[in-house]
């Protein structure tokens, strides 16, 4: 038979690219960093090629090692499908989901979420990783991750999209503004007024950056905020406009945010879809159909709950 590398030889690849080093690569697998190299090195010998560039504290993939990740990833992923596959047949939901959440939507959706994943399914482990839309989207392609919920995604070739709701998004405005006082804001009145958004990757910001096409309002591209939190309080002190998603509003806004007031534009309105995407042709497609039942659930009850409205 020709010789195949183990699902370890694999794993220790992969860290020691993602870390650069061994011995962090070795922490991350829980083993001691000579038998991570001694397995390093006799998958290089039984491939017949150098896959890492080692050189005094740093390790890099060789152009050929950089391929074999990306195949790694892949082979990778498709073990965790067949292990996936086989629990689903027992009730499991395939015992392990690992879940990409935006930071724009996920933290204000898990909370409801969780408890009724847990009662429904009392066996499934959930790990959480939190990143931008476009990064969770490359991470669900190449099998990182699961599935992820965030915003709808630009380009749909590679992934599967279940929408789960239409999030209202709300202008923000310091409380002593010239326009925090209008009952009927319009998309002309924003012209000449400067525009706040999150940095590169935040889906987010295409909506800040059409709003600022079709109002003739400023995007003060020098201030990127890191977070909405950062936003919220750049706002705050007068450094322009921004905008805020109806669940994150819901959550940091009632009853604590007296600097800030929210606006909708009565001909503009402002919404987003956010949704549960997957690689297109999983295995598991049918766990994650589950799954977005179980998100569509709690996206429908929110949808139904009173969101911010201007003061």
């Amino acid at each position: 038979m020709p010789f195949r590398p183990s699902p370890r030889q694999l794993e220790y690849l992969l860290a020691v690219i993602e870390t650069g080093h061994f011995r962090e690569a070795a922490r991350l697998c829980h083993v001691s960093q000579p038998t991570l190299s001694a397995q390093l090195q006799l998958l290089e010998e039984q491939l017949g090629a150098p896959l890492i560039d080692r050189t005094p504290g740093r390790a890099r993939p060789t152009p050929a090692g950089e391929k074999v990740a990306i195949l790694a990833r892949t082979a990778l992923a498709s073990l965790d499908e067949i292990v996936g596959v086989a629990r689903q047949s027992a009730g499991q939901m395939g015992g392990l989901l690992r879940l990409g959440v935006a930071p724009t939507f996920g933290p204000y959706y898990l909370p409801r979420l969780l408890p009724l994943l847990h009662e429904t399914y009392p066996d499934l482990e959930i790990y959480i990783r939190e990143d931008r839309a476009h990064l969770l989207e490359d991470s669900v392609a190449d099998g990182s991750i699961d599935c992820a919920l965030a915003p709808q995604p630009a380009e749909r070739d590679r992934l599967d999209y279940r929408e789960l709701m239409i999030e209202p998004l709300f202008l923000g405005m310091p409380s002593r503004h010239r326009l925090a006082q209008v009952e009927n804001l319009t998309t002309g009145m924003l012209e000449g007024e400067r525009m706040l958004t999150l940095g590169p990757g935040h889906r987010l910001s295409h909506h800040v950056r059409a709003l600022c096409a079709d109002s003739g309002a400023v995007l003060r591209e020098e201030y990127e905020g890191t977070s909405l939190d950062a936003l919220r309080q750049m706002v705050s002190i007068g450094m322009g406009l921004s905008v805020f998603p109806a669940l994150y509003a819901a959550s940091e806004f009632v009853r604590r945010e007296e600097q800030v007031v929210l606006r909708q534009i009565m001909d503009r309105p402002l919404m987003r879809s956010v949704g549960l995407l997957w690689r297109r042709g999983h295995v598991r497609a049918e766990h994650f159909q589950s799954f977005g039942d179980a998100c569509r659930r709690i996206a429908t009850e929110l949808s139904g709950q009173l969101l911010p409205e201007p003061e």
